[in-house]
């Protein structure tokens, strides 16, 4: 196992704040996200708290969506999202926000604890999360936040099995699923216009079986003629993705070649509600999947951009199936440079 793409488990635990006298970079983050799923309803359950450590607040909470037809974040089947809390309650290992959602590392790095109740109880989750692979480094999740790292920045992640229960406006489902989880510390993600000008990065984790697992972070390779080409110069042979990486067999590679092709866009929102992917890892395996949308919803967590997630069906080149959320997210530049492709006339646009 290389040490170098693994995290220890206490790094769930970490959620610095300035000492004393100390400032900060105000836009300075923390993460906790941990996401479930019921894929036979069609069901995503997603959890987030994001920390302000310069400013002593959070936000986050929970946004569960089911099918396709969410086009404002009033359509998911429940939210409770929060903008502007007060720093969670910490009790041991345990963290929990005003709005009630709770997470509470059992055992850092291998066993979590998620439970919510809404006010009225008419929805709440309880499931527990252990880990089927390791926790795995990852240095950032947009191109920019490189440029402002810190020595002490860092972020993971690493998949679960979730097992518990759902009960969504009084309906209660089984959730045994294979799922992700992440995190981020003392990243700086940057919020003004000129800040996340990239092309529309999309985030694939998904988990097959044992023997094969990945993720990345990157964007459609340019020679599928994506809507955004002629916004963005992108070298020839540059690399696709942000950050990338597999597990074979139980070990976690880097990887070193992506190519993603969308197939199906939606007709708004332009997410990938289709598409291929062919990776080749650091030891020179290629691996090829297909994914098709179940679910989908625009999602707020990024408020000063634009931000999508669906619920993906896999199949890889084994014919093994497994499911897994695609988030995308871009900026101005990008949406700008896509709008020609919506499917739909929208009024005033004059072209569909």
């Amino acid at each position: 196992m290389r040490p170098e793409l693994i995290h220890h488990g206490s790094t769930d635990l970490l959620i610095p704040r300035p000492a004393d006298g100390e400032v900060w970079d105000p836009e300075t983050i923390h993460t906790h996200f941990f996401e479930c799923a019921v894929p036979a309803a069609g069901i995503s359950i997603f959890t987030y708290i994001r920390y302000l450590p310069a400013f002593g607040v959070c936000q986050g909470g929970v946004l569960i969506y089911q099918g396709l037809d969410n086009v404002v974040l009033s359509d998911l089947a429940f939210q409770d999202y929060r903008l502007a809390m007060p720093w969670p309650a910490i009790d041991g290992n345990s963290f929990t926000t005003t709005n009630g959602l709770r997470i509470e590392f059992v055992e850092p790095g291998r066993v979590a604890h998620i439970t919510f109740r809404s006010p009225d109880g008419g929805t709440s989750i309880d499931v527990v999360a252990t880990a089927i692979t390791q926790l795995a480094v990852r240095g950032h999740v947009l191109p920019d936040e490189s440029v402002n790292r810190a020595a002490t920045s860092g972020g993971s992640e690493q998949f679960l099995r979730y097992v518990g229960k759902l009960v969504l406006n009084g309906k209660s489902y089984d959730v045994d699923c294979n799922w992700i989880r992440d995190r981020s510390w003392r990243q700086v993600r940057r919020e003004t216009r000129e800040s996340s000008l990239h092309p529309p990065l999309c985030w694939t984790p998904v988990y097959f079986d044992e023997d094969f697992a990945f993720n990345q972070m990157g964007f459609e390779s340019p020679d599928t003629d994506p809507p955004w080409k002629a916004a963005f110069d992108i070298p020839d042979g540059a690399p696709t993705h942000v950050f990338a990486w597999v597990s074979r067999k139980g070990e976690v590679r880097g990887v070193t070649r992506i190519h993603r092709r969308e197939t199906e866009r939606h007709p708004i929102y332009l997410h990938p509600l289709k598409m291929e992917l062919e990776i080749e890892d650091d030891r020179g395996d290629v691996s090829f999947v297909k994914g098709e949308a179940i679910a989908f919803s625009p999602l707020p967590q990024w408020y000063n951009v634009s931000t999508h997630e669906s619920l993906m069906c896999w199949e890889d080149d084994r014919g093994k199936v497994g499911y897994g959320p695609a988030q995308t997210i871009w900026n101005w530049k990008a949406q700008q440079a896509m709008r020609h492709a919506r499917s739909v006339t929208l009024p005033g646009s004059g072209s569909a």
